[in-house]
Parts: structure tokens; sequence; C-alpha cells
């Protein structure tokens, strides 16, 4: 599998766009491209809710020997174009722009690796019959989530901070993401660095669509309930390898909820991550390995 070019190639990335079509209208969606262009295999990786394409850079650079890499931003993310009605911030639009984009790849299938939201994506896209997906990996995320984490999460979505210094911006972003475990502060430099801008004032702001707020806003429990049994379904109807990360520690996806994953579907092999909640980053050597481990098995 391994793919032969120089070693400073391997590990820089190519920033391009692919267009995609919503109910009002066409936007660009970015994404990342590390490794060969020419390998035919590819390993596709989408980031969690408010984060970006940038959180798999050491993922990719571990990877781009063996596969093509590519990390997009979700529309309303980071270098994406935001959609002109924010109702549409929603997984089957999410699908719809993924399936663009692996057209665009022009290659016959792929490997996905998706934290969270990423995860839930990978979920609808490979419970479709004549889907790509070869394997999937699920970084803590599963078909049933827990409504307290969600109501956490949603507590900072779509909120208007900002910050006078990069000091204070990174010192804010962990504090919300204490649940990725122990970092360096380098490490949570790098993590606030991806997610947030300086604007025209020189403020620090969050580099995705406050709009991304506007579907927790209108979902209710009933709306929660059918999601849930949605994402069962689709679960149920996934066929390729797949492996489920979980966080030891995590409130979004509850050790009964994985245990539940490992028996039914695809029947997930389960790993747990300790001292993590949600999501494992995967930044540190162990747990990019684990990745390894299972997309070049």
């Amino acid at each position: 599998m391994r793919h032969t070019l120089d070693a400073i190639t391997m590990t820089q990335a190519q920033i391009k766009t692919v267009q995609c079509l919503s109910p009002v209208g066409l936007h660009q969606m970015a994404y990342k491209e590390w490794g060969d262009a020419a390998n035919p295999n590819v390993l596709v990786c989408v980031h969690g809710l408010t984060r970006v394409s940038d959180d798999f850079d050491a993922l990719a650079k571990a990877l781009a020997n063996d596969y093509r890499v590519i990390c997009p931003d979700v529309v309303g993310r980071g270098r994406s174009d935001h959609l002109r009605d924010p109702q549409f911030y929603q997984v089957p639009q999410y699908v719809s722009d993924m399936v663009t984009l692996i057209a665009r790849l022009d290659v016959v299938s792929v490997n996905w690796f998706g934290t969270s939201m990423g995860g839930v994506i990978g979920m609808g896209l490979a419970s479709l019959p004549g889907n790509p997906v070869h394997k999937l990996l699920l970084n803590d995320i599963g078909p049933s989530i827990d409504a307290e984490a969600l109501a956490r999460i949603g507590e900072y979505v779509g909120q208007k901070v900002q910050f006078g210094t990069f000091d204070e911006a990174w010192q804010y972003v962990r504090a919300i993401s204490l649940s990725f475990g122990t970092h360096s502060d380098e490490q949570w430099r790098k993590l606030a660095s991806d997610v947030m801008r300086q604007n025209a004032e020189g403020k620090w702001t969050f580099v995705y669509d406050p709009g991304l707020a506007l579907p927790f806003k209108a979902a209710t429990s009933q709306s929660a309930q059918l999601d849930e049994q949605r994402l069962w379904a689709a679960y149920d109807a996934i066929r390729c390898p797949t492996l489920v990360v979980r966080g030891a520690d995590s409130d979004l996806l509850s050790r009964e909820t994985a245990t539940a994953m490992s028996q039914r579907g695809p029947k997930a092999k389960v790993v747990e991550i300790a001292g993590v909640g949600h999501a494992p980053t995967f930044l540190s050597e162990t747990q990019i390995a684990i990745a390894k481990d299972f997309f070049l098995a």
C-alpha cells in the first residue's frame, strides 16, 4: 500500500475546494489533501460539531505514506462557505456534500474516520446501499446520544464570544474542551488556533457559523427520539468493518451504547481510552496507533 513521494510532500497539505449543492443554492466546501493524489487508498477524516479539518494534521501526517488523506471543513466551519439558510445544517446535507467530495476524488471506495458529528455523517453514508465506505472508525459517537451531553455542547454553540488576546482565546477553548483529556499548552494552543481567527476589529472569534445553533434550538424531545431511531436503523444497516473508539469518561457515548454497537449492526470492535471524555483528539502517538492498526490491518 505504501506510496513513495518525498518526505516534504507527504507532510504538507494542499487546500482545495469542491462545489456542493443545498436546497437554497451552491456553496464551496474546503478540504485538506495529504499524501499522493494518485494513491487509490483514500482515508476521509471528518471533524466534530464546531471543529475543523486541521484537527487531523497529526493523524494525516502519520498516515500520508499509506493513504491519500482527505480532511474536509464541513460546511459552516473553517475555510468552507456558510449556508444561506442555517436550517440545513443537518446530517442529510452533510452526507450529500460528502458524496460530492468523494465523486471529486474519483475513487471506488474510501475509509472513514469520523469524530462525533463526523461519525454521525459516516454512519449515514455507510448505511446507504451501494455506499463507498470500506472501513469505518467512529470516534466517541454512536446512535444513542446522551441528552445532558448535548445540552452541555449546546450551551456554547452559537454564542458570539470574542477575546482581546489569543492567550484569552486558547484558555477559553481549553476550559470548554477539558473532556478532550490531558494536553500540553502547545497542543491546546494548536486546538484553539485551528478554530479561532482575528476579525476586522482585532478580536479573536470562532470560525464557525453561529447559525449552527439553529437545529439545536429547534430540537424537541420527540424529534430527538425520532433521530435516535433513525440513527440505530442506519447503524444496523452498516456492513463494513467498524471500530468504535470511546473515551472512558465520555458523557456523549455511554458504555452501554458502545456495548450494544458491538452486538448489532456491523458488530463493531470497541476500544476505550482511559482518562479521556468526549472526544479523543488523536494527537498522541498512542491514540494515532489505534487508527493505524485499524486502517492498515
